[in-house]
């Protein structure tokens, strides 16, 4: 089976696990507030003992105060002023220990949320790129919210009205069995029977649940591709057909969760007319009790609020379950993204890099074989072998899919090859510690990335711990020192969400002072002035050969005019290297990289014109 797929079905599966078991997984983050626990269990139990207590006082009102009274007494009438007296004093204790419990399990609810938004954040950050061609960015982001959320609403609410229930409907149980242990045994035995097909009713409600949950995550997947390609929908005026396609993504969720609706509505009226038909039935012998002389009517009112206690807490407990039901599918769907362990992983007892040789690093392919976890039937790099020396400038040419942007993931260890092994300074990368590996590694991407920052903070994501000045001076080497000072607020100006405020150029060069910032023993370049017009690709140009200085740089470049001043070019085609030669020596070779360079030249011939 492949990586990916593995991954996948990871993500997908264990649906058939208890709501208990998998609950029990968030208890790593519940053990660290078990103060705090303790607390809202002692407000709990105080509240619930305060309920209990109720019933009690009113049959004293009804035996010892109403029945003196009828009598002609006096001191039934102190007795039902003592007994409200008393009553409001337990109203006082119940109102102060429900608020407090409130308080604490909302506290609880909140810091275990924000505890486990962290942790499933820190941990997706952390997976290799292969994570990423199986798992949509949408899904991750419903995880950390709709999930997370439900969750919060079970640790601040339903668990603690659980307890609540379960205490009350413990207690009422005793103290029906107190009152009156004939009519008690009865009710139960009504209650089991009751109980079980809702029970089994509600593993169909805990399966919807797990449903709808994914189907707002593929809603959200869908939204999160198209807001993130809005440029290219409204180019190709799709966007009444994108519009449509959330929408039926939408509907499928609303449909998915209206299944869930109905069942949970139809396992609230079976549990409300099975559970409450039990107890009216049993009430109706208390009644007859009374009317026989078996019973008093304060004991029978006594028996009715501690059956009224009972059953509401059975219909409270059966409502809590349905919001465990669909916490235990947000919390299998949390935990399976925690347990994905990326491949690329730091060694327990990583090398050390020899000390930085004033030239750069040097590197070593020997006898790579890749193939992408998506794509195992293509090998993305066949047998590759290289040697580039500290200092040295290599470009790497070949056509779309030949294998160049796959070497710098493989040098950035963002994969590991199937086959053969990487040297930086003699050391395999492998053993290296992977912030120490790409610590001496600065990579300007194709695609540039901007961050929702000012310019300042985004040249400063090269090096965290860089001064204002060492910032501005990469800027300059970059040529993005004019332009970042024409801005609004010069650097202290936000480039808006992805760079939308900046060229393509503009971007480009914020990318290209960010690595020169790093001051890497080694400089990927791919593609760095592919954006650029002539004027800033020259004064690109004129920087990156300074910045060449003292390091190695490995270049991609689609446009020849700019390796050929490179001391080696490296020719790939499907995944093999097969030229390698300065752009002279290539040129009298005749081959492939010969055979690129006149279809360029013939291109540009006409422009030039």
């Amino acid at each position: 089976m492949s990586t990916d797929t593995s991954t996948t079905n990871t993500i997908k599966n264990s649906a058939e696990r208890s709501s208990l078991a998998t609950l029990v997984g968030l208890l790593p983050f519940l053990r660290p507030y078990r103060r705090q626990f303790i607390l809202a269990g002692i407000a709990l139990i105080i509240a619930a003992c305060a309920t209990l207590t109720i019933p009690y006082a009113f049959r004293q009102m009804i035996d010892m105060g109403f029945s003196k009274i009828s009598d002609g007494g006096t001191h039934g009438i102190e007795h039902v002023n003592l007994t409200f007296l008393a009553l409001f004093g337990v109203a006082v204790v119940l109102g102060i220990a429900t608020a407090a419990r409130f308080y604490m399990v909302s506290w609880i609810g909140e810091r275990v949320t924000a505890d486990i938004r962290n942790a499933v954040y820190a941990h997706v950050v952390t997976q290799s790129p292969e994570f990423f061609e199986t798992t949509q960015t949408g899904e991750i982001l419903s995880r950390l919210t709709t999930d997370t959320t439900l969750i919060q609403a079970v640790v601040g609410t339903s668990i603690s009205l659980a307890l609540r229930n379960i205490l009350l409907f413990v207690g009422g149980l005793v103290m029906l069995f107190i009152t009156s242990p004939l009519l008690s045994s009865i009710i139960i035995v009504m209650l089991v029977l009751v109980i079980l097909p809702i029970i089994l009713f509600g593993r169909r409600v805990r399966k919807l649940s797990r449903d709808s949950q994914d189907r707002i995550a593929d809603a959200s997947a869908v939204a999160g591709e198209i807001l993130n390609a809005m440029p290219t929908v409204q180019a190709y005026t799709h966007e009444h057909i994108e519009a449509r396609r959330f929408a039926d993504t939408v509907e499928h969720a609303f449909s998915t969760a209206m299944r869930r609706i109905r069942a949970r509505s139809l396992l609230t009226m079976i549990a409300i007319l099975l559970i409450f038909g039990a107890i009216v039935f049993v009430l109706w012998l208390g009644a007859q009790s009374v009317m026989q002389g078996e019973m008093s009517g304060g004991k029978l009112g006594q028996f009715i609020l501690y059956a009224s206690i009972v059953a509401g807490a059975i219909g409270a407990l059966s409502e809590v379950l349905g919001e465990a039901q669909r916490a235990a599918g947000a919390t299998e769907r949390l935990l399976e993204l925690m347990s994905v362990q990326s491949p690329i992983i730091s060694p327990s007892a990583p090398s050390a890099l020899p000390l930085e040789d004033a030239h750069g690093a040097r590197v070593s392919l020997q006898d790579i074989v890749f193939h992408y976890p998506s794509r195992p039937q293509i090998a993305a790099l066949s047998h590759i072998n290289l040697e580039i020396k500290p200092g040295e400038t290599v470009a790497l040419v070949g056509s779309s899919g030949a294998g160049k942007t796959t070497l710098f993931q493989l040098l950035l260890r963002f994969y590991d090859p199937q086959q053969g092994r990487i040297c930086m300074d003699g050391v395999n990368i492998q053993d290296l510690d992977l912030h120490t590996l790409r610590d001496t590694i600065g990579i300007v991407p194709q695609d540039t990335v901007i961050f929702s920052a000012n310019a300042m903070e985004n040249i400063r994501y090269g090096r965290v711990d860089a001064s204002d000045e060492d910032v501005i001076q990469a800027a300059k080497m970059a040529a993005a020192h004019e332009f970042i000072q024409r801005l609004p607020e010069g650097y202290q100006s936000f480039l808006g969400e992805r760079g939308v405020r900046l060229s393509g150029g503009q971007k480009q060069r914020i990318a290209i002072a960010r690595a020169l910032l790093k001051n890497p023993r080694l400089m990927l370049l791919d593609e760095a002035t592919s954006a650029l017009d002539a004027e800033s690709e020259r004064l690109v140009q004129q920087a990156l050969e300074s910045a060449m200085q003292g390091r190695t740089t490995i270049i991609i470049a689609h446009r020849l005019a700019t390796v050929q001043r490179a001391d080696r070019i490296i020719v790939l085609k499907h995944g093999q290297v097969v030229e390698i030669g300065t752009h002279a020596s290539l040129i009298k070779q005749a081959g492939v990289y010969a055979n690129l360079a006149s279809l360029q030249f013939h291109i540009s011939e006409p422009s030039s014109t």
